[in-house]
């Protein structure tokens, strides 16, 4: 007897904390959310050290009297829900009533709130305990001030990331929040650094440009379709508007910012054939349903959700979005292929088309010439080749072959479709992809460009590229200026979220100078442990598929030779910086016995 026993409240509410309040980013998501169900028309949000050392957050809302105002810092206290019943139809934000409470036990917490009716309360709190208690000014809202946040929990202060991390989980936070609610005027200030304002006039597109700029803005299409149980809406963005990571589509579900990734692969899938492959668009989708088909109650973040009909739903997301974008694009219609028998010569195409895309092979590695073999299976076919053997390329027979000294003798035979560059030896005939291969001199070419940073030459820009960036990039950029200025992006602060370049490497592509600045750009954004060794690899692989001749390019057989002399010099002249393969050989024996010379 006597080893179970109540924990006071003090020690629940910490424990509480644990869950509820994970960085700044979860003070401001909570108190927010509050100003949300109060009814607020405009939030501002202010912060010192990214909100470690304090966060304020001002709105206009319904306000609280005294008694409530003592009684929401007590833990599961809630205007939000009343019974059990109320726990499948959630309307509102916010309904657990640990917040407060949560937030009060790990930090200095002050409090103005007042209804506009009676006179107004202002607490003081300190680790969940009430330190003053006196009356406050009658405007209505709430004034809520949370300083020294963790003070109590050294532990957990201790994992807290950059200044610059901090302000960014913050900064995207608003910014979901502002695309959740255009009704409302947000405000987000660091200092005396305004990082986010909205004038919450109802106007989506306008909360799209104050936080994406205004060029992205004027780029992106409005959608809307429903169901018998859903109803959905939002804006999309061009094809040519992509991003590196999904991290730029939002999904909102009756005003909250959710994640789900059954919904973000619909989104994925409505762009296919529009993107290349490890690109994704922009996307704001507003999700409306009966909260009867919706359950938040998931996790104490509030973020994950179930939901009812979600294939329904999916099938919805994915062809709203779809024939929007068609409308615009007026891309043709590509119908299913009806599954069939593959032929031989079919399989050898598919395999052809498949081999052309990148593979995740590091571009340092040394690759193998691709040899044709036979396999042990057989392809049934209709008359006149019934039983026909079939021939495909096998991992287990290729032919190692990696240095410069075994590439092989080739004299050039010709060209087919300007794509292709046929050749012989006394073993067989290659196929040479034109572009795979000119990527692989231009790499190693580039790669050690790049590579020499004091033996930059730059290229003075007659009109400087101008671009802009929401602020939470924009502070990532400036924490990864040095880094870029290593691979020859010099960028130049022109305002709080918009830099400008006014010069560049005289060797950067003629013509995609500004795709491949923006693309690296990018590269720092999507991956905020960003090495100069990646930077430096992602901009030769960028810069040599850039400069490379292309497929339906016709050349002279002058070229061709000259072509081959220089793949035959490089490194490693076997696979495209992707992966994929240069070269293919068709060995003398196996051309035969697939003309039945030899058994």
């Amino acid at each position: 007897m006597g080893h179970i026993y109540l924990m006071d409240e003090t020690l629940s509410n910490k424990i509480a904390a644990g869950e509820v309040v994970e960085r700044p980013a979860s003070v401001v998501k909570e108190l927010v959310e509050n100003a949300i169900d109060a009814g607020s028309t405009s939030i501002d949000v202010n912060l010192e050290e990214a909100g470690l050392q304090v966060i304020q957050v001002t709105d206009n809302g319904s306000g609280m009297d005294e008694e409530d105002a003592m009684l929401s810092f007590s833990r599961h206290a809630t205007s939000k829900i009343s019974n059990e019943h109320d726990l499948f139809r959630i309307r509102t934000l916010g309904f657990r009533g640990e917040a407060l409470a949560s937030i009060a036990s790990v930090s200095k917490v002050s409090l103005w709130t007042s209804d506009g009716v009676s006179s107004g309360t202002s607490l003081v709190l300190e680790g969940s305990h009430v330190k003053k208690q006196q009356a406050g000014a009658l405007r209505k809202g709430t004034d809520i001030k949370v300083a020294q946040l963790f003070f109590n929990t050294p532990a957990r202060l201790k994992y807290m990331k950059t200044i610059q991390t901090e302000l960014g989980h913050t900064i995207d936070l608003l910014n979901r929040l502002a695309l959740c609610n255009p009704s409302i005027a947000f405000k987000l200030s660091h200092g005396d650094q305004v990082l986010l304002h909205t004038n919450g006039r109802d106007d989506l597109q306008q909360v799209i440009a104050a936080i994406y700029g205004l060029s992205i803005a004027k780029k992106m299409i409005a959608f809307s379709g429903e169901s018998a149980d859903y109803r959905i809406h939002g804006y999309v963005s061009l094809p040519e508007i992509t991003r590196a990571s999904k991290n730029y589509i939002t999904l909102l579900v009756n005003g909250r910012w959710v994640k789900h990734y059954g919904i973000q692969q619909s989104i994925v899938n409505a762009y296919h054939t529009f993107l290349p492959i490890g690109r994704y668009p922009l996307v704001i989708l507003h999700i409306e349903a009966d909260p009867y088909l919706t359950d938040v109650n998931v996790h104490p973040s509030k973020q994950q959700i179930r939901l009812s009909k979600e294939k329904e739903l999916q099938q919805l997301v994915e062809e709203t979005i779809r024939q929007s974008l068609r409308s615009v694009m007026r891309a043709p219609e590509i119908a299913e292929k009806p599954k069939k028998i593959i032929t031989p010569s079919e399989q050898m195409d598919l395999w052809k088309s498949n081999s052309s895309q990148p593979t995740t092979k590091s571009p340092s590695e040394s690759p193998p010439i691709a040899t044709f073999n036979k396999t042990s299976e057989t392809a049934m076919v209709k008359e006149p080749y019934e039983h026909q053997e079939t021939f495909v390329p096998t991992i287990e027979n290729m032919q190692a072959i990696s240095t410069k000294e075994a590439f092989p003798e080739l004299d050039i035979v010709g060209q087919i479709h300007g794509t292709y560059i046929v050749a012989q030896s006394v073993d067989g005939f290659y196929l040479i992809d034109q572009h795979a291969a000119q990527e692989r001199i231009k790499y190693e070419f580039f790669r050690e460009k790049v590579g020499d940073v004091q033996a930059i030459e730059r290229q003075s820009l007659l009109i400087p590229l101008s671009m802009h960036y929401s602020a939470d990039e924009a502070l990532r950029l400036k924490e990864y200026t040095d880094k870029l200025e290593e691979i020859g992006i010099f960028l130049e602060e022109f305002g709080p979220t918009t830099f400008i370049v006014r010069e560049h490497p005289v060797w950067f592509p003629n013509g995609f100078e500004e795709e491949i600045i923006k693309e690296l750009i990018e590269q720092v954004l999507n991956n905020r442990k960003t090495d100069v060794k990646k930077l430096r690899e992602e901009a030769a692989i960028m810069m040599s598929c850039k400069r490379s001749i292309k497929a339906n390019h016709y050349l002279t057989k002058d070229d061709m030779s000259k072509l081959l002399i220089d793949l035959k010099q490089a490194e490693h002249p076997f696979t495209c910086p992707h992966g994929r393969p240069v070269i293919v050989h068709f060995s003398t024996y196996e051309i035969e016995k697939m003309f039945k010379r030899v058994m």
